[in-house]
């Protein structure tokens, strides 16, 4: 292991010919860091404790050597191979890798989780399997059945280590390893290595080989792969200061992590009716509906995930560029797992951090654990976004304007340069696409939160009686305006559409609001509120122009789709 070099080759690792070939035919050049240092040892058999970050190669640096030690065509029904992991997402996954990686090996491979049924995992087991990955709640149901022959295991994995300490997991853990044989190979992975880890290690592991594999140092002028930034929201304002901050940011992909379901549900709620593509992933969906949504965030069609830690644990987003954090994680180990998720292979990634004044104290832990800095910044103001909204209608006239399918427009151009200067056509052009591509402005400044340093604090009693004035006197004002704030968005001369097309169509704001300008005289500024469902949208508009706008878009389509509006019967908006 000494002569290992970063120019040591798959090859050199003495992997099997065919392991060999098929990492070349996925397109897997050279080991990674853990890979390298982790692999001769576990050939040799010996117990090993690896610490890596979050998208270092962990599942090959152990599923290699387990495949490794496999034998003919000859051998046993019974497992040789067990991988304990946290999720069942997590659980696919490797049990994807696992089988690509040994497939020349005719290797079997089962991934065992709950929410899947138990009879086709009994069925999978009785025709015999050589690698079991599975959740350790699972793992224990079949051990207490006696379903899964524990008797030949030769190599366990527990694979996110801390992350199942974090959810409760331990009990199981201790009685699956002691179920196992005592004569085995054992393997520890974790992200962060907290003591408990290291208790862990201590009871299930015989003199293991201990492997730390660093996080990289950034050269002195070189930015890190990730950018942390952090903004400090009054609670009330966090719905409005996302959607802000994720305008700014105009992410391709991100993961907006959250503490309860109930607060995935109902920020996944919020974002859809701002016109984002979210949606919603935790453990209170059975595995269909997981799937489903995974399925359509791999495919683009939709921008944000909404998710527990839980849920997301495990997730592998091509895409991802943002990870987000609702809340201020509690533990700064969950915070690593968090941002782990983007700056993979190479890509930038943003982490970005909402925290309450009150989470401050928490911020300024992860950053002395992890010693990284996290930069506090300001929410964008409505001219920021308004000046973001400009630069983005500049992208999107700067492509039109290199694309070669303009010729069938000249006309128009001509005619209206008869009557009017052609550099006022140009303007109203521009406006036209702004408005179409932006939808209504943002009129509500977010208040600036100033953070007190620990020796400008009052006493915690002082803290805590000015907090409780704020927020009784915060609800106080909405009791006292009660339903008018509540429809505060509908006016006396204004009315709302019911256009029969929603989120399962894609339709987005700007959408609505290009449609409705395109065949009206309408501003865009003159639309109002727009509440998207998931069939159908909500549009306010003057009521002096509802009807002109049902018989205009009776001519024209949304998303390709014939679209015709029609007041809305009921008064509020059902989500």
């Amino acid at each position: 292991m000494d002569d290992l070099t970063e120019n040591t080759t798959f090859a050199d690792l003495a992997l099997r010919p065919e392991l060999v070939e098929a990492l070349s035919s996925l397109g897997y050049e050279e080991p990674t860091p853990i890979q390298r240092e982790s692999i001769p040892p576990l050939i040799a058999g010996q117990d090993l404790l690896g610490q890596a970050a979050t998208g270092t190669g962990k599942t090959a640096a152990f599923a290699l050597p387990m495949l490794e030690h496999l034998e003919g065509d000859n051998r046993s029904k019974n497992p040789t191979g067990l991988i304990l992991v946290p999720t069942r997402e997590l659980a696919m996954q490797v049990s994807e890798a696992v089988h690509k990686y040994g497939r020349a090996l005719g290797a079997r491979v089962l991934p065992i989780y709950g929410g899947q049924p138990i009879g086709r995992q009994l069925q999978a087991l009785s025709r015999g399997v050589d690698v079991v990955v599975a959740t350790p709640g699972r793992a224990v149901d079949h051990i207490k059945r006696g379903t899964i022959p524990l008797k030949n295991i030769a190599m366990v994995v527990l694979d996110e280590a801390d992350e199942m300490l974090d959810m409760g997991f331990a009990e199981d853990l201790d009685a699956i390893l002691g179920a196992l044989p005592t004569e085995r190979q054992t393997v520890l992975f974790s992200a962060t290595m907290p003591k408990r880890i290291e208790s862990l290690a201590r009871r299930h592991l015989s003199n293991p080989t201990t492997i730390r594999i660093e996080a990289p140092v950034v050269a002195k002028g070189d930015a890190p792969k990730v950018r942390q930034l952090a903004f400090m929201v009054p609670r009330s304002h966090k719905p409005a200061a996302l959607g802000r901050i994720l305008d700014v940011e105009a992410p391709a992909a991100a993961i907006v992590f959250c503490r309860t379901r109930l607060e995935v549900d109902q920020l996944t709620e919020t974002l859809n009716g701002r016109g984002y593509r979210a949606e919603a992933l935790h453990g209170g969906m059975n595995q269909e509906g997981r799937d489903r949504v995974m399925a359509r965030v791999r495919s683009g069609n939709a921008d944000l995930l909404i998710a527990t830690d839980v849920a997301a644990r495990g997730l592998d987003i091509d895409l991802l560029t943002h990870v987000v954090n609702y809340d201020v994680p509690s533990a700064p180990e969950s915070y690593v797992h968090r941002i782990g998720r983007v700056g993979r292979a190479g890509r930038e990634g943003v982490a970005i951090t909402l925290a309450e004044p009150r989470e401050h104290r928490l911020l300024e832990n992860i950053q002395r654990v992890t010693g990284d800095k996290i930069a506090i910044e300001k929410v964008p103001t409505i001219s920021d976004l308004r000046n973001r909204r400009m630069e983005l209608t500049l992208g999107t006239l700067r492509e039109t304007l290199l694309d070669d399918d303009l010729d069938r427009y000249r006309t128009i151009v001509e005619s209206l340069t008869d009557e009017f200067d052609l550099f006022e056509v140009a303007l109203a052009a521009v406006k036209l696409t702004h408005e179409a591509t932006t939808g209504a402005e943002d009129e509500v400044e977010i208040p600036e939160v100033e953070v007190r340093r620990p020796k400008d604090r009052k006493n915690d009693r002082g803290e805590r009686g000015d907090r409780d004035r704020g927020d009784r006197g915060e609800r106080g004002d909405r009791d006292k305006k009660g339903k008018k704030n509540k429809d505060r968005s509908i006016g006396v001369d204004s009315t709302r559409l019911y256009f029969p097309i929603g989120r399962s169509a894609q339709v987005r704001p700007g959408d609505l609001v290009g449609a409705i300008t395109g065949e009206t005289g309408l501003a865009g500024k003159q639309i109002g509120s727009i509440e998207i469902a998931d069939k159908f949208s909500l549009v306010e508009v003057p009521e002096k122009s509802a009807d002109d706008i049902i018989r205009a878009m009776k001519k024209t389509t949304i998303k390709g789709r014939k679209v015709v509006p029609r007041r809305e019967r009921f008064q509020r908006f059902e989500r």
